[in-house]
């Protein structure tokens, strides 16, 4: 049976893309789902408080999953990159919720 060692760079990259992406990502994931919750015409409180609750559900997947993916470059584009484009997307559709 051959295993492999990781090695600290990679141990604290898994760490670091776990709670920095994860965080991102689910920072993206709730202020897209409030933009979408608001613009099908939930309530803002409303679209909050669930979003607030399914991001505890959202973290826990990522973090997991950060240690369960093949590759640290992958965790990083997915966790970070996908934070940051749904952040962006989120800010888009907000922008377009404002009244003129």
């Amino acid at each position: 049976m051959n295993t492999v060692i990781p090695s600290r760079a990679e141990i604290v990259s898994r760490i670091a893309a776990s709670l920095i992406g994860g965080y991102a990502f689910v920072w993206g994931f709730t202020t897209l789902g409030i933009a979408v919750g608001v613009a099908a015409g939930m309530p803002y409180a409303e679209a909050q408080t669930l979003l607030y609750l399914l991001a505890f559900v959202v973290f826990l997947v990522g973090f997991c999953w950060a240690f369960a993916a093949a590759g640290v470059l992958r965790v990083w584009a997915v966790l970070g990159g996908g934070g940051i484009a749904m952040t962006a997307a989120a800010w888009v559709l907000s922008l377009s919720l404002l009244p003129a």
